[in-house]
């Protein structure tokens, strides 16, 4: 990952600060700080000429603040007056001034200091966040011709065959079709499980491959790859800035040339105005005001936050397009739910089998399964993952799919029908269950004849997710007021979930122009600062997703639309991950308001303390760069977030 791309999540270019450096160049900077320490040590312990000693502090000053000086005189040459460097430069000029040689390299020196520091700070944080994007593939072994060449996975054309060998990424999206292995998928979902891969399985770029060796056929380009997507997402996150940046972009393009007026003012009107005050007083200390005045604590350590919390977030599966979508989650008011596949696997399993008289559960059960040996169908995988049994015994003849309705099979001379009750007026089949209200239960009933005589009906429901009840308990417990559900299914069907789970309230029977109507009444009964999440699985819902405050997608992995339609994307395919968003964006909304709080509160009791003469510039030294040092620090404590 390119790490001016990440240091452009941290700039502060309003303030003007300019805290990062390469290597070479910071190794520079200990060596200067070094011998302007030897020269600012013998200007100190010299006892000789005057003279002597002003070269000497001046030659400390311009080894240890030269580029600060000369990046405060090229700033102002590009209209860039009011920033770090000037306010350093005024103030440590000033201070010479006046005859406070020693203050005025020392203000220069701790700064130089300071400084270095927080590119530590900085550095540290970024590393966290490459380190976390460290998914990015550096070759594709492609198989040409039976033989094996290494190359840019970008070249690499939809439909190539490429192999991956244990301990290597799998570089670009593709199907399975020779080998066995267990994938690492950590980097994508946070999550250390192993996941047991054979032919016929997805294989998602940023994977990696723990045991055997694979043959992968590409099914995309690099560029649509799981793998470049998350990269882009969480790169280009920083862009969408959350209100707390641009309300303290915009504050320090306004407080800097304000101080700096406030510092003119304190120079010179008091000696003015008061009887006996003298101009080399008030000078030092709106020297003072300028060193402490300076915004850059929170214009680097609140975007570095924000940053941070986004970082923390893809580390525990959950991509968040930007910081204003982190900042709104914890004013989460409202939590609506999508059912089938969000609440819900999306997964039928058998939840009873009813043989009429004359008929046993494992022959409904047998013969079922017999009829859907063919079919790719939900209901078909949970019938004959049911069953148990392999199949291949029985030989199908006949074999018809009734689409809408059922099948229609002929086996060792039965003829089976299974389906729906539409099948029964299309086949012209007898129907035992007479009582209509047999239909109406919260479980999919399916209906079988043998040999057109009634046998009985399978019960199936759509299995709910592990952690679906406890994340609405969580929810509540975080604040969030109402937790709804939408779903297409009918009455009986969403109402059994929604008191499973515990949720507030459910509508059923829903097209997806119906959930939107839904969101926009929920919408238009909501306060500004009542944010309304929507938690769908980014394919059937991207219109109601794109119109939530904030658009949840579930099932991430591999999914373009899921990526492409939703506000947050949590990889993990579980809930639950909504939640650790929740706590991940609540800790770092109390970071950046301890930040703001820090920086402002001891800015302006020091401000004041300098204005009225009881504080000098060692207070001011700290006011600046120790409080800045202090919040940057405490910003990347988000990183460290775990769940």
């Amino acid at each position: 990952m390119d790490t001016n791309t990440i240091a452009s999540g941290f700039s502060c270019s309003d303030c003007g600060c300019d805290h990062h450096h390469s290597g070479e160049n910071k190794k520079r900077q200990w060596i200067f700080l070094i011998f302007g320490l030897i020269f600012l040590a013998a200007a100190l312990f010299y006892s000789g000429s005057s003279w002597v000693v002003l070269m000497l502090f001046l030659t400390s000053y311009l080894i240890i603040g030269g580029d600060v000086v000369l990046r405060a005189i090229k700033n102002i040459g590009q209209g860039r007056i009011f920033d770090e460097n000037f306010l350093m430069t005024i103030a440590t000029f000033g201070a010479f001034l006046i005859g406070e040689y020693p203050e005025a390299v020392a203000v220069m020196l701790f700064y130089k200091v300071g400084e270095a520091f927080q590119d530590r700070a900085i550095d540290q944080s970024k590393k966290s966040i490459e380190a976390l994007l460290d998914i990015k593939p550096d070759y594709a072994t492609v198989i040409i011709e039976g033989k094996e060449y290494n190359t840019d996975p970008s070249l690499v054309e939809i439909g190539s065959d490429i192999i991956v060998k244990p301990g290597e990424k799998i570089p670009i999206d593709g199907i399975i079709i020779k080998g066995y292995s267990f994938l690492d998928t950590s980097a994508l979902t946070g999550e250390s499980k192993l996941r047991d891969v054979e032919p016929g399985d997805s294989a998602l770029s940023g994977s990696i491959n723990t045991s055997g060796l694979l043959t992968i056929q590409t099914t995309k380009s690099f560029g649509d790859s799981t793998v470049s997507k998350i990269i882009d997402l969480v790169q280009n996150a920083s862009q969408k800035k959350a209100p707390t940046e641009k309300f303290i972009t915009k504050f320090a393009r306004y407080y800097t040339p304000v101080v700096v007026a406030l510092a003119a003012m304190l120079a010179f009107i008091p000696p003015l105005v008061i009887s006996g005050a003298s101009f080399e007083e008030w000078i030092y200390r709106a020297l003072v005001f300028l060193v402490i005045s300076c915004p850059c604590a929170l214009v680097i350590s609140i975007p570095l936050g924000f940053f941070g919390g986004i970082g923390a977030a893809s580390k525990n599966g959950i991509l968040i397009k930007g910081g204003n979508f982190l900042e709104a989650l914890p004013y989460a008011d409202t939590v609506i739910f999508d059912k089938t596949g969000t609440l819900t696997k999306g997964e039928f399993a058998v939840t009873a089998l009813i043989p009429e008289k004359g008929f046993t559960e494992s022959e409904i059960i047998k013969y079922a399964a017999i009829a859907e040996k063919y079919s790719g169908h939900p209901i078909a995988k949970a019938i004959t993952s049911h069953y148990g049994q392999t199949l291949d015994e029985f030989e199908i003849t006949n074999y018809q799919e009734i689409a809408g309705h059922g099948i229609k099979a002929e086996t060792n001379g039965e003829i089976i029908h299974l389906g729906n009750r539409k099948i029964m007026e299309v086949e012209h089949l007898e129907f035992a269950c007479k009582d209509i209200v047999c239909d109406h239960r919260s479980e999919v009933p399916i209906y079988l004849w043998i040999n057109r005589q009634y046998a009985g009906k399978i019960l199936l429901s759509d299995m709910i997710r592990d952690d679906a009840k406890e994340t609405v308990e969580e929810l509540k417990k975080y604040g969030v007021n109402e937790v709804m559900m939408l779903s297409g299914d009918i009455k009986e069907t969403a109402e059994k979930v929604s008191e499973q789970l515990g949720i507030t309230s459910f509508f059923s029977q829903l097209l997806p122009e119906d959930k939107l109507q839904k969101l926009e009444e929920v919408l238009a009964g909501k306060s500004k600062n009542q944010k309304v999440i929507f938690v769908g699985d980014g394919i059937n819902d991207a219109p109601v997703l794109a119109r939530a405050d904030i658009g949840v997608a579930m099932g991430g992995i591999g999914s373009d639309a899921a990526i492409e339609a939703a506000d947050i994307v949590l990889m993990r395919d579980t809930p639950g991950s909504l939640v650790t968003g929740i706590r991940i964006a609540r800790k770092t909304k109390t970071i950046i308001w301890q930040n703001i709080i820090l920086a402002l509160g001891v800015k302006g009791v020091i401000m004041i303390l300098g204005a009225l003469g009881i504080a000098g510039m060692w207070e001011a030294i700290f006011a600046d760069v120790g409080v800045a040092l202090i919040a940057i620090l405490n910003a990347v404590r988000v990183l460290s977030f775990t769940e």
